[in-house]
């Protein structure tokens, strides 16, 4: 089982500057399913209302929506926690609009575990950031959103991640390499904060990642069979490509 779980990862380190799209992968005997996309070259977009205004809430509806327009979905994943009506709970843009502020205090749960943090979608690339460095000089995000806590920060893990923590859910998150790819990853059974982190600070090679969920945890990855359903999600994340004619 080690020597597997070795060598898989060692494919992934060896495939990982060109490989593009969804992947399992095995780490310390856990499986994960990865997505990675270059942001230059991926149409990575946030995803939260149709175009009446209604929250979308899955990834059915929202496939349907880009169909109408000649597009499709080709990866999606929930993106940030979410208020009982499913507004974003910090900071969320789309298309450069602020739709919600950003959220620096402290406060309950995992999202005011600080430090917490966005993810930062540009015309030029993507980016981690945490929160209160995001505020002190805001970079022009055409699409953001905000969750918490940070699982890695500067190639460290989450200083209050516990190795012997017994609190484990099906968790999902995001990073970004040091040559600008978009990593997402959701675990395939319960872990703890601090094996995920671990994932993406050893494995996915993110010096920052940040933790999107882990009660409401989904992927949309059609090359994997996936498309999972449940309770409703608030802002979703997807990469996009136009349908064939």
């Amino acid at each position: 089982m080690a020597a597997r779980a070795a060598l898989t990862v060692a494919l992934w380190l060896l495939a990982g500057a060109a490989w593009a799209g969804c992947e399992r992968l095995t780490h310390e005997g856990r499986g994960y399913a990865v997505c990675r996309y270059d942001p230059a070259g991926a149409d990575l977009r946030l995803f939260r209302l149709d175009g009446d205004g209604r929250v979308l809430g899955s990834f059915a509806r929202l496939d349907a929506m880009l169909e109408q327009a000649g597009q499709n979905l080709v990866f999606a994943m929930n993106a940030g926690m979410y208020h009982p009506d499913r507004a974003p709970v910090g900071l969320y843009i789309e298309e450069g609009e602020e739709q919600a502020p950003a959220v620096a205090s402290a406060g309950p749960g995992n999202f005011g575990l600080l430090p917490n943090g966005l993810l930062c979608l540009t015309k030029a690339g993507a980016a981690v950031i945490e929160t209160r460095r995001y505020l002190s000089a805001p970079p022009a995000c055409r699409f953001a959103t905000q969750s918490g806590p940070m699982l890695v920060i500067d190639g460290a893990l989450h200083p209050r991640f516990l190795p012997d923590s017994d609190s484990r859910f099906v968790r999902n998150g995001v990073g970004v390499t040091g040559d600008g790819h978009v990593v997402f990853a959701i675990s395939d059974r319960p872990v703890t904060f601090h094996e995920f982190g671990r994932l993406f600070r050893d494995v996915l090679d993110t010096p920052n990642a940040l933790y999107l969920d882990g009660r409401v945890s989904k992927l949309y990855a059609p090359e994997l069979g996936r498309a999972d359903g449940g309770l409703p999600m608030g802002p979703i994340v997807g990469a996009v490509a136009d349908t064939p004619r």
